[in-house]
């Protein structure tokens, strides 16, 4: 599995998810959402008492997960019974990477941000943060964007890559409709509370190797700097994965990211990471090299696995 996972991550490098193939095939991330969605407007009623929507979130998880991961043994069982079974086994397997779209939606938010455009910059940054975007100043937006590339790079990148290489097609789909649900339902407020508690739980059992060893990627892309910072400051942030790869991007780059933001016009008190400046255009550029290298690390660790198989 570990060739397959290496294959799969050089394809989505190189082509993504091409914008012509989405256009007319919306990517299947899409309708994961639309299925949780779904089952939230049916099942996640106020009426219910909480320990029914829990139970109720439980299935919710159970049917998306177990269903993706059906899907997924289903179609590996037909491909490899091809003559290019492999090569279409890799293919399908980078719907659920996103390296290519990371960096390009990254890149979208440096671009205007390095010209001055600071308002065309807040409109990049919010197609990629849930946070409120408007009144971001230049190292705002920068380290908005460098917190969603280091959380995205775990998420995105090395926690499906390692599920694609630890248990094929079924893995990687189940890993992708647990952290679908969890970014649709997997929130402490009222609402969702009960009903995506598995969610959230799921996701963070799912995350808890990888986004450590997306940390230690991030560091050892920066040559070992960063690791201190990220030992230290990881075990600030409220989710026990998300800190990891942030607080090592922080301490790689020699700034500081987390603290006060506004979700939805109330401002929340965050955490923050690192002890250097608040990031600038110039950081934010930086950052992306260091995703590059900390992708490639990625590279030579999946295809050392293989080859010792």
């Amino acid at each position: 599995m570990s060739r397959l996972a290496l294959a799969a991550l050089i394809l989505e490098a190189g082509f993504g998810y091409p914008e012509r193939l989405d256009r007319r095939i919306p990517h299947p991330v899409n309708a994961l959402g639309a299925a949780i969605s779904a089952l939230e407007r049916r099942w996640n009623r106020q009426h219910r008492a909480e320990g029914e929507r829990r139970a109720l979130g439980v299935a919710t998880v159970a049917l998306v997960a177990g269903g993706a991961a059906l899907a997924g043994a289903i179609a590996a069982r037909v491909l490899r019974g091809r003559r290019a079974g492999a090569a279409g086994l890799a293919a399908l397997a980078t719907v659920g990477l996103a390296q290519r779209s990371l960096y390009d939606h990254v890149a979208a938010v440096l671009a205007p941000l390095e010209r001055g455009d600071l308002a065309a910059a807040r409109t990049a940054v919010a197609r990629i943060v849930g946070r409120d975007t408007n009144n971001l100043d230049e190292t705002g937006v920068a380290a908005a964007a460098l917190e969603s590339l280091a959380e995205s790079f775990n998420d995105g990148v090395v926690a499906p890559a390692l599920w694609l290489a630890a248990a094929g097609l079924p893995g990687l789909f189940a890993y992708k409709a647990v952290n679908t649900a969890d970014s649709l339902i997997g929130h402490r407020e009222p609402r969702w509370r009960a009903f995506g508690w598995a969610a959230a739980r799921a996701d963070d059992a799912m995350n808890l190797f990888p986004a450590r060893l997306a940390g230690a990627l991030i560091v050892a892309a920066a040559g070992g700097r960063g690791g201190g910072i990220m030992r230290r400051d990881a075990p600030r942030h409220a989710s026990p994965n998300a800190g990891w790869p942030e607080a090592a991007m922080a301490g790689a780059l020699g700034v500081r990211l987390g603290g006060p933001a506004a979700y939805d016009g109330v401002l929340t008190d965050r955490p923050t990471f690192g002890d250097g400046p608040r990031p600038t255009a110039r950081d934010l550029r930086r950052g992306l090299a260091l995703y590059v290298r900390a992708c490639a690390l990625l590279w030579l660790v999946t295809g050392a696995v293989a080859w010792r198989r």
